[in-house]
């Protein structure tokens, strides 16, 4: 059985996610050229709006949220503009390869794609139908590319998104758990983590994939790569964080503590490797994990507003650019936030 609605909504990506999972299922997805555009509404207020995830193209920013939201920003989160998006769906991931090609991802199973740095946006594939989200996307080049989702979903394309295949068969995924989140380890290895602690492992880039014991049976929402070449964290609910430093053969539970004292448990939705080595986590009751070691441990900082936040990416000037239930929040390096 899927977990219940409740708990997930407590802590998945802008607590909104998991009662569309829990409405709707996926079946074979037709081509997105079969669909008519509808473009998203342009917005003054879309950067306050839900936000669900952000990624760094080049310079640029570039974050994507409800009603087919696709923002970018050239001056480190200061101004946003809107992007021309032909969906009106909660989008949910965001991916880009280099400064120009990147791919969003979100409901009715849609992922788009942009060739000039977000602002502009084609429909590569959709199943509009039975509006079943897809949750995180990946690419290992410009033409390999891996999306996940609800009750199981994989896709995988191999020419830049010309061509979607489900290869959600490859996995022993039976009860059709969903699948939260994918990441590439330093060495290659692709690593998927869901529903009910499953997690699954493929070594030859993604051709085959193998279920590995998971040290957490609620759900998780995240995992991250470390600057270890098997090195990876995972995390999810009421603040449940894993790490591993041999490609997930083995785990290490990470305690983490509220500075004013207490188990913290706040769930944790997303994160990000930044460019100095370092781990950033987000999530719920203003959570804001960071860590300088790999993993082994965090610094928690809980953020003033209490805000949900869904996901992170670093600034040029070493600010965190956090995105999440009241849109784009900018946290400067030195944060006066209360501990």
């Amino acid at each position: 059985m899927h977990e219940s609605i409740s708990p997930v909504l407590t802590a998945c990506k802008g607590c909104v996610l998991a009662l569309f999972v829990a409405l709707f299922s996926l079946s074979p997805a037709r081509a997105a050229s079969e669909q008519p555009a509808t473009y998203a509404v342009e917005s003054s207020r879309a950067s306050q709006s839900l936000l669900l995830g952000i990624a760094s193209a080049g310079a640029r920013r570039v974050t994507v949220g409800d009603r087919g939201h696709i923002l970018y920003s050239d001056d480190q989160g200061i101004s946003w503009q809107q992007g021309r998006v032909p969906s009106r769906q909660l989008l949910t991931s965001v991916f880009f390869v280099d400064d120009q090609r990147g791919w969003a991802v979100g409901h009715d199973a849609q992922i788009l794609h942009s060739v000039d740095g977000g602002e502009n946006w084609s429909l590569q594939y959709s199943d509009p139908e039975l509006e079943a989200p897809l949750l995180d996307i990946l690419f290992v080049d410009a033409r390999r590319g891996f999306a996940v989702g609800a009750y199981g979903s994989l896709l995988r394309t191999r020419d830049g998104g010309a061509h979607w295949d489900s290869i959600s068969d490859a996995l022993d995924n039976e009860d059709g758990f969903h699948l939260n989140a994918i990441t590439r380890l330093t060495d290659g290895t692709l690593v998927i983590v869901g529903e009910m602690g499953v997690l699954f492992r493929s070594t030859d880039a993604g051709d085959s994939w193998e279920a590995l014991d998971s040290p957490y049976e609620g759900s998780l929402f995240g995992v991250l790569p470390t600057r270890e070449t098997q090195g990876l964290v995972m995390y999810g609910l009421r603040g449940h964080v894993f790490r591993s430093d041999d490609a997930g053969d083995s785990w290490q539970e990470i305690a983490l503590q509220r500075a004013e004292g207490g188990r913290f448990e706040f769930g944790l939705a997303g994160g990000a490797l930044l460019d100095d080595g370092s781990l950033v986590i987000v999530g719920h009751g203003g959570a804001l994990l960071r860590s300088q070691d790999n993993g082994q441990s965090f610094q928690v900082t809980l953020r003033e507003d209490r805000q949900s936040y869904a996901g992170v990416a670093a600034g040029d000037d070493g600010s965190l650019l956090l995105v999440g239930q009241s849109g784009v929040q900018v946290a400067p390096a030195a944060s006066p936030s209360r501990q």
